[in-house]
C-alpha cells in the first residue's frame, strides 16, 4: 500500500510539475496580455535601434497624420483584427503588411508605408491577434495568422479594389507568417510575396533565443509545446516556414541583414535554398540589424522590389 502511494504521489507531482512548467513556457512565449492604447511613440528595444530613432518617429508621426481608412476582419476563430488602410493611388497595386513578434503595425510597419508610396503602392497594414489593436492573447509563431491572411486578401477584394494585385509583405514573425502563408491557395490577384528576416522554423528561433538565455533548449521545448497545445489551442510545429518553402505558390523575394542578431542571417539562406517558387530572389542587405533593412539601404530596397515585382504586376494587367 505504501509503494503504491509513493508511485501515485511522484505520478500526481509529475503531472502538476508537467503542467506548471507548460504554463509558464506559454505565459513566457505566446501569451499576449491586455494592451492599452497610447500615443508614445514606441520603437523596437535595443540599440541597434536608437541610432535610427529620428526616421523611425518621423514615420511614424507622417503616418498618423496620412489620411486611412481603419478596417477590421473576423478571424474563423471569432476574433475581430484591426488594421489601417493607406491609398497612395485608386488602382495601384496594394500591400498587405505583417508586423513582427510583439510588436505592432505602427512600430514596424511605419516605415512599409513610406516605402509602399515610394514604389507607387497602396498599403494595409495590420495588427496580428493578440497585437495592437486587434482581439486575442495568443501568438502562434504564424500559424494561425497565415490563416488570418485570407481574411485580409478576402476584405482587399470585396470592401477595396476588386481588380486589386496584391503583394502580401512581413518583417520577422510578419515574415514567417509571409512565408507560411506562401503555399496556400490565394486569388490570382497575389502576385507575390516580401519575406524579411523571417526565420525558419517557431522551434529553431525558440531554442536559439532559449540557448541565449543560457537556458536547457532541448529539455524546455518539449513544455514550450506542450503549453502552446494545453493553453493555446494550437500546436507550433504544424508546420514551419521552411516547410511551406517547398511547396511555395508565390514568387517571393527575401530580405536580411548580415548584422541580424535575433533572426540569424542563415535562416533566410535555408528558406531560399528550400523555396520552388516560380520566381524568387534574395537580397542581403550589408550593415542591416533585425528588421532594420529598409531603414538602412532605402533605395537599394526600393530597387530590388521594383525589378522584382514590376514584370509580375505589368504580366498580371
Amino acid at each position: 500500500m505504501i509503494a503504491l502511494f509513493i508511485t501515485l504521489s511522484t505520478i500526481a507531482f509529475l503531472l502538476v510539475a508537467t503542467f506548471a512548467i507548460s504554463l509558464v513556457c506559454f505565459l513566457k512565449v505566446f501569451y499576449s496580455p491586455t494592451r492599452k492604447k497610447t500615443d508614445e511613440i514606441s520603437i523596437p528595444d535595443g540599440e541597434i535601434y536608437e541610432e535610427h530613432r529620428d526616421i523611425m518617429v518621423k514615420w511614424t508621426l507622417e503616418m498618423r497624420a496620412m489620411p486611412h481608412r481603419n478596417v477590421s476582419v473576423r478571424s474563423f476563430d471569432g476574433l475581430t483584427l484591426r488594421g489601417k488602410y493607406y491609398e497612395y493611388a485608386k488602382g495601384a497595386p496594394i500591400e498587405i503588411l505583417f508586423h513582427g513578434y510583439r510588436g505592432n503595425s505602427e512600430r514596424d510597419l511605419c516605415g512599409g508605408i513610406a516605402r509602399c508610396f515610394l514604389l507607387g503602392h497602396n498599403a494595409l497594414i495590420v495588427d496580428h491577434r493578440g497585437s495592437g489593436e486587434s482581439d486575442g492573447h495568443v501568438i502562434t509563431f504564424g500559424i494561425y495568422e497565415s490563416r488570418d491572411c485570407h481574411k485580409w486578401v478576402d476584405l482587399v477584394l470585396s470592401e477595396i479594389d476588386p481588380d486589386a494585385k496584391i503583394i502580401l509583405g512581413g518583417v520577422s514573425m510578419g515574415g514567417a507568417t509571409v512565408m507560411l502563408c506562401s503555399s496556400h491557395e490565394f486569388p490570382e490577384n497575389v502576385v507575390g510575396a516580401v519575406a524579411d528576416c523571417g526565420y525558419t522554423s517557431t522551434k529553431a528561433i525558440v531554442k536559439k533565443v532559449m540557448r541565449e538565455m543560457k537556458l536547457p533548449a532541448d529539455l524546455l521545448y518539449p513544455f514550450v509545446r506542450l503549453g502552446a497545445r494545453l493553453f493555446g489551442n494550437f500546436d507550433p510545429d504544424l508546420t514551419s516556414p521552411i516547410e511551406s518553402m517547398k511547396k511555395c505558390r508565390l514568387p517571393i523575394v527575401f530580405f536580411h541583414g548580415d548584422k541580424d542578431d535575433f533572426v540569424p542571417y542563415e535562416m533566410s539562406v535555408e528558406n531560399y535554398n528550400a523555396c520552388v517558387a516560380p520566381k524568387k530572389k534574395f537580397v542581403t542587405v550589408e550593415g542591416a540589424g533585425h528588421g532594420l533593412a529598409f531603414v538602412v539601404d532605402q533605395q537599394g530596397y526600393i530597387d530590388h522590389l521594383r525589378e522584382f515585382f514590376d514584370p509580375i504586376i505589368e504580366n498580371k494587367a
